[in-house]
This record gives structure tokens, sequence and C-alpha cells, in this order.
């Protein structure tokens, strides 16, 4: 089941989501998340290191023109399971739409981490996945990165700005791997990464690679949850 916007309200940083439950006696092992008219249409994938019976995951994107949404389940059994979904957007033209932010504030903060466990994870409207996330709780990982897409112009010099964007975030819990998510120029600036996560977990462990090769670690103990 996809959770996305008819229509953006703004393309350089649209939410979307996805909730995904494997057929009884299977476990999802990775998800694809495409936007077919992106420039770089594979634009988040996670791959599970334990799989799971359900995944959720929602992550802020730029939506460069009006696109189908493709998410893509792999089973531990080899099969694909695929839904689709359309946004349509505002025109922008979000993946060389100037950056946001202050280009030296965005390198002194480049990497930094926040971690946060906001609510129980949503479940899914009936008729589509039933208890999909009972039990688990969703986590949010908000990232500083600017996420040069290389189409970007400095409105300064008028050069391209090089791409440079969040290449993979490891996730542990509990200090075992849980979901390695591999990004791309479609990530917003900033990105924020939400999970499902076991309502059972004692600590996260996040780890941070951008193209460049800048390594970041965040950790956050969850006592409580």
């Amino acid at each position: 089941a996809i959770d996305a916007p008819y229509r953006t309200f703004e393309d350089a940083r649209t939410e979307l989501a996805a909730q995904i439950m494997a057929p009884q006696g299977t476990d999802v092992a990775r998800v694809t998340l495409v936007l077919d008219e992106n420039p770089m249409p594979v634009s988040a994938v996670f791959a599970l290191e334990k799989p799971q019976p359900s995944f959720y995951f929602d992550v802020t994107m730029r939506i460069n023109g009006p696109t189908p949404i493709h998410v893509i389940a792999e089973t531990t059994d080899g099969r694909i399971f695929v839904s689709e979904a359309m946004v349509k957007t505002s025109g922008q033209g979000a993946c060389a739409a100037p950056p946001g932010t202050d280009p030296e504030e965005a390198l002194a903060t480049l990497g930094q981490m926040d971690i946060q466990v906001v609510e129980a994870a949503p479940g899914v409207a009936a008729g589509k996945l039933n208890s999909l996330i009972s039990r688990l709780n969703r986590m949010d990982i908000d990232i500083s990165h600017p996420s040069h897409s290389g189409m970007q112009m400095d409105q300064i010099s008028l050069l391209f700005i090089p791409m440079r964007y969040v290449e993979t975030v490891d996730v542990d819990l509990d200090g075992n791997g849980y979901v390695e998510m591999t990004g791309s120029i479609s990530l917003s600036e900033n990105p924020r990464v939400g999970l499902a996560v076991p309502r059972r977990t004692q600590s996260v462990d996040v780890t941070m690679t951008d193209t460049d090769g800048t390594t970041t670690t965040a950790h956050k103990t969850l006592t409580g949850f």
C-alpha cells in the first residue's frame, strides 16, 4: 500500500510512504522505491539484513515532475510484488532547483543526525492490508545533508554544484543489523527517513555515508520502548 499525495505541496520535499506485508510463510527481504520520471529513477532501496514479515518506510523525496511511483518488494522465496501510484507536481523541476540552505551552514552541519521514536507506526486502511504493523513503532531519522543532485546551479557563480548525496544509511537495532538504505539524488535536502521498528528495541545505531566518502554515526537509547 503506497501513501503519496495526489499533487505535491512542495516538489523538493514530498513525503512518500509504503507499507508492505509478505504472504504467509515468507518475509520481506528488499524494497525498492522507483520514481519513474526522475533523473535517477531508482530512488531508494531498503535491504533488510534480517527479513521481516512486514515493513514500513517513509522518506522525503524530490519529485522532478509528474510521475508514476512504483514500490517493488522482493520476498525471501524470490517473488516480486509491485504497487503503483501517480503523483502530480507544480512543475518546479525540483532536481535542478537551487539549494534552500546556506552552503557554509550546510557543510558545517553535514552528516548530523537526529533519531526520534515519534508514535506508533501507522496501520493500513481496512480492505488492503490488515494488522500490518501491530507491535511496531515508527522511528524517524533526520539527516542534515544538502543532497546536491549535480543538476543545481550556484546562484552566484552560475556554475553547477558537484553531485553529493546520501549514499547509504545503515540502521542497527540492539547491536544487530536491521536495514541498509541506498539513496540517490532523489532524496530531498536534509532528508528524513522513517522506519517501523519493533517496540522491544532498546538502542539504535545509524551510520550515514555520502558519495564523497563522509561517514557519520548517531546512537540513541530507547529505554521504555
